[in-house]
């Protein structure tokens, strides 16, 4: 079974991460992966990955690292709704701290089953180091 890359983080009433990355780009990805498998479970009769999915362009500007992560995640939550769609599949093809150019891909909400709704991913508590063996993030999901 594959190490998770993040562990979630108790907190009153919403949920909270702290996710870890060797760089960035990994930092970004991993922070999407534990928000959409806070969100979903894939249904059992859904394993096979690939079928059925769709890929979505992604491009985001920010001030910093801070407000870039919290608009990647937003936007991904936003799309997400929007096209009726859970992504998968996050490939950052661009990231420095003020620009984001990604590809997603994502298939039909009905292949999961949701298990937590996430509205937003917030400011508060939002943590973003860099440490000798890489990044880590701490951000707080408002559901």
């Amino acid at each position: 079974m594959k190490e998770k890359k993040y562990q979630i983080l108790e907190h009153t009433a919403d949920i909270g991460i702290k996710v870890k990355g060797k760089d960035l780009k990994e930092l970004f990805k991993n922070a999407a992966v534990a928000m959409f498998d806070i969100i979903v479970e894939k249904k059992p009769e859904n394993t096979q990955n690939g079928l059925d999915s769709k890929k979505i362009f992604i491009r985001q500007e920010a001030q910093n690292s801070e407000e870039l992560f919290i608009n990647w995640l937003n936007e991904l939550l936003s799309l997400s709704a929007a096209k009726e769609m859970i992504f998968e599949d996050f490939q950052i093809n661009k990231l420095d701290e003020e620009n984001l150019i990604a590809q997603v891909r994502g298939v039909d909400t009905n292949k999961y089953k949701v298990n937590t709704e996430i509205k937003a991913a917030t400011y508060h508590g939002l943590k973003i180091e860099k440490g000798s063996t890489g990044w880590q993030a701490e951000v707080i999901f408002d559901v």
